[in-house]
C-alpha cells in the first residue's frame, strides 16, 4: 500500500511544478476594462456583453468593491465575451449616462443585442453575474456550439 500512496502523490504533485509555460496564463486585463467616456456600445453589439459600473467618483467604496470583484475571477468574464466599462465622472454627461442615466454607484449588464439585461444599486460578485449571464439564450446556444467543435 505504501508504494501506491507514495506515487499518487508523486502525481499530484508533479502538477503543481510545471513549468509557467504549461500553467494557465493570466488572462489579459487591459483587454476587460475599458473606460466608459470614449465607449460606443454600438460597436459591441453581437460582440461583446458589456457591464457598465458607475459611480460618481472613483473613491466610491461600492465601485471599487465592484472592480475588485469583477478584476478577481477575470477569466470568467472573457469567457462569456464581457467587456467592462467605467464611468465614475457625472459631470462629463458621457452618452452612456444619457443612455443608461445612473444615479449615483449602479451596475448595468448588457446582452450581446444591446438591451439592458440587469440594473443593480450595489456590487454583485463574478458568479452571480456568471449565473446571470449563463441563462441567456444566446449564452446556451454558444455553450452548445462549443459543445459540438
Amino acid at each position: 500500500m505504501k508504494p501506491v500512496l507514495a506515487f499518487v502523490l508523486a502525481s499530484f504533485l508533479s502538477v503543481f511544478a510545471l513549468p509557467p509555460a504549461i500553467q494557465a496564463a493570466e488572462p489579459d486585463l487591459s483587454a476587460l476594462v475599458l473606460p466608459g467616456k470614449e465607449a460606443d456600445l454600438s460597436s459591441f453589439l453581437w460582440a461583446k456583453r458589456p457591464i457598465v459600473v458607475f459611480a460618481d467618483s472613483e473613491q466610491d467604496p461600492r465601485f471599487q468593491e465592484q472592480m475588485t470583484r469583477l478584476l478577481s475571477d477575470a477569466g470568467a468574464l472573457l469567457e462569456r465575451d464581457v467587456i467592462v466599462l467605467t464611468d465614475t465622472n457625472p459631470e462629463a454627461a458621457s452618452d452612456l449616462r444619457k443612455k443608461l442615466r445612473p444615479r449615483g454607484f449602479m451596475l448595468v449588464l448588457l446582452g450581446k443585442d444591446g438591451g439592458v439585461k440587469l440594473r443593480k444599486p450595489h456590487p454583485w460578485t463574478v458568479r452571480e453575474l456568471s449565473r446571470t449571464i449563463d441563462k441567456f439564450p444566446d449564452r446556451l446556444r454558444e455553450v452548445e456550439e462549443r459543445r459540438e467543435n
